[in-house]
């Protein structure tokens, strides 16, 4: 790996609360959309002549839209609970990667346009004029959070900053100030059906190679079936699944679960894609046209049942939004919840007794788990509260004979961030993701130091893609991180139940 070009922060024993150091960050912005990746999202090319009057227009519509929006902007108090509690404040130092200063690059200009005080008065209440000054600290500030909510935890009045950075983007997207990775990204999946923009052949051609891969190892053919009518279930996954290591080991696991269940399911090219994107910008709009393939491929295959893969953001998209989104759901199976998550059915599967799992096939590792933002603080699993914690650690637990968790304060709803989330996921981003990720990493060395832990599981294709790359900055290996189902297709017993 190249030498950083920027300084890695070092793990210490305990957690430190770093003396602040104004600007630091303030040079990191991802690359901007270009006309191609704006217009099919229906948003400006480039910068309008008059944004400062449509950006303060969009302002009061989303504040008309979003009551929780006003709320958040009126209710903070400057308490300081936040502050300490971001991930990206903790790796960087800079005071505006503070929750509540992130917040204030927002809430000043609200001030200045929406309030009494602010129009009259506006130094009283630190109010501000947008000027091209502010709106480029807004581009800056506001890809540094990664809307992992971790501080909304804390805050005594429930603050939801990530709330706020979507609104912000959704402010700059209107007035021609969009995100190249996110948007172009969005683009693809209108126009090809995933964020890699893989056509139907190339991944039928994957699936085919998979099914071969998988005779070869184990004698036994299991089917990764595309587009194929009558099916069971749909299954929308990430589509790192299909290339990369290790999400495609946890599609090779899934195929596993549904063949050894005896349940039929398919992919669908048309909508090969679990992530959805529309969410990191703040987009109603595109959050509904990318669900809307989902609904519309479930309707031409025919299926009864509608799963998502292991992906943090589209668990929350399908689990929070995807009725309202793209509903009603009712031609599916009333006796199964739309959607499910893949955990879900394999935790019932298990709890069942319909798969047999040889714990000892990965005996070779220590297993801990990273608990993934959206899935932790914006989602549940299973019929009962805290699911969405316990279901993969059974899963996992079930599949190995070792496990250990990370200190408390770094798991469940206190999980920290991998760094690389809400749309940060991109090369031109690299030093805030590293340094976003020092707090889980600090977790993780001291499992690795205290228990001998060896890898570490997820459920999120945004924290495996960005954990690949970031563990080598702090000495761990890229291969570290797994998946929850590759443990399971590792561990699987296929053929017939004795």
């Amino acid at each position: 790996m190249a030498k950083a070009d920027f300084e890695v922060p070092e793990l210490k024993e305990y957690p430190e609360i770093p003396s602040i150091t104004p600007g630091v960050m303030a040079h990191s912005r991802p690359f901007i959309a270009k006309p191609e990746h704006q217009e099919p999202l229906h948003f400006p090319g480039e910068l309008v002549d008059n944004w400062q009057e449509k950006a303060i227009a969009k302002m009061g519509e989303l504040q008309g839209k979003y009551r929780s929006l006003q709320v958040y902007l009126d209710s903070c108090v400057k308490c300081g609970a936040c502050t300490d509690k971001c991930h990206y404040f903790l790796g960087t130092k800079d005071p505006k990667n503070m929750p509540v200063a992130r917040q204030d690059l927002y809430r000043k200009v609200y001030r200045r346009y929406f309030t009494f005080a602010g129009k009259y008065f506006p130094k009283l209440v630190g109010a501000v004029d947008l000027t091209k000054e502010v709106l480029d600290d807004w581009y800056s500030y506001f890809h540094q959070c990664s809307q992992c909510r971790r501080c909304s935890v804390f805050c005594p009045y429930g603050i939801d900053t990530a709330e706020i950075s979507m609104a912000a983007r959704e402010v700059m997207d209107s007035i021609g100030v969009g995100q190249k990775y996110c948007n172009e990204i969005i683009g693809k999946v209108f126009r090809i059906g995933n964020n890699l923009g893989l056509p139907e052949p190339a991944l039928a051609d994957t699936l085919e190679g998979l099914e071969e891969d998988v005779e070869d190892e184990t004698g036994v053919k299991v089917r990764y079936p595309l587009d194929e009518e009558g099916a069971e279930v749909l299954l929308i996954t990430p589509s790192a699944d299909f290339f990369a290591e290790p999400h495609v080991d946890g599609l090779i696991g899934y195929g596993k679960v549904f063949h050894q269940a005896g349940i039929s399911w398919t992919l669908s090219s048309a909508a090969s894609e679990a992530a959805n994107f529309g969410m990191f910008i703040g987009s109603y709009e595109n959050m509904r046209r990318v669900s809307l393939r989902i609904r519309e491929a479930a309707l031409d295959l025919g299926v009864k049942r509608i799963v998502f893969g292991e992906c943090g953001h589209a668990w929350r998209v399908a689990y929070s939004f995807l009725n309202t989104l793209a509903g009603p759901f009712d031609f599916l199976d009333p006796r199964y919840p739309v959607p499910q998550h893949i955990c879900e059915v394999t935790h019932d599967l298990i709890q069942r007794g319909a798969l047999t799992l040889d714990k000892s096939a990965n005996d070779d590792m220590v297993l801990t788990y990273h608990d993934s933002c959206n899935v932790a603080r914006a989602s549940r699993m299973g019929n009962k509260p805290g699911g969405q914690f316990s279901i993969p650690r059974d899963i996992i637990k079930a599949s190995c004979n070792h496990f250990v968790d990370m200190a408390p304060d770094t798991i469940h709803d206190s999980t920290f961030c991998c760094g690389g989330g809400g749309g940060l996921l991109t090369d031109d981003l690299m030093e805030i993701r590293v340094k976003g990720a020092m707090p889980r990493m600090q977790a993780l060395k001291q499992v690795v130091e205290e228990n001998g832990v060896t890898h570490m599981a997820a459920i999120c294709a945004i924290c495996k893609s960005q954990f690949t790359k970031v563990l080598p900055y702090y000495g761990f290996s890229m291969d570290k991180i797994v998946s929850v189902h590759q443990l399971v297709s590792n561990a699987i017993v296929l053929g017939d139940k004795e």
